[in-house]
């Protein structure tokens, strides 16, 4: 388990313990205010967006070409833009910063 700092949509900032090895969007989607991850991570809908913070977006693989069409298509998209689903979770993104994304 790893630490991740986010910022819900209720605006609270709190720390998550994520599972390791294993996308992102699992460890968010168990939160109050946490992604809604209604395709369960087939990079389809777009529910789990986040902003991961700009320190970190260089920490993090690019994103594939499936994974920026979606983005294309959502209206909240900002520098740091990304599919939690999309982001293999993994012990060295320990203390990561992101905020979930507002819904569509």
């Amino acid at each position: 388990m790893a630490i991740i700092r986010v910022k819900d949509r209720a605006g609270r900032l709190v720390e998550v313990r994520g599972g390791t090895d294993s996308p992102l969007m699992y460890s968010l989607r168990h939160m109050a205010d946490g992604v809604d991850a209604i395709c369960g991570g087939l990079c389809s809908c777009g529910t789990c967006h986040v902003y991961i913070a700009g320190d970190w977006i260089g920490r993090l693989p690019p994103p594939a070409e499936d994974e920026l069409e979606l983005l294309e298509e959502l209206d909240n998209t900002r520098e740091g833009s990304r599919l939690s689903c999309q982001i293999r979770f993994t012990k060295e993104l320990d203390g990561l910063e992101l905020e979930i994304a507002p819904e569509e």
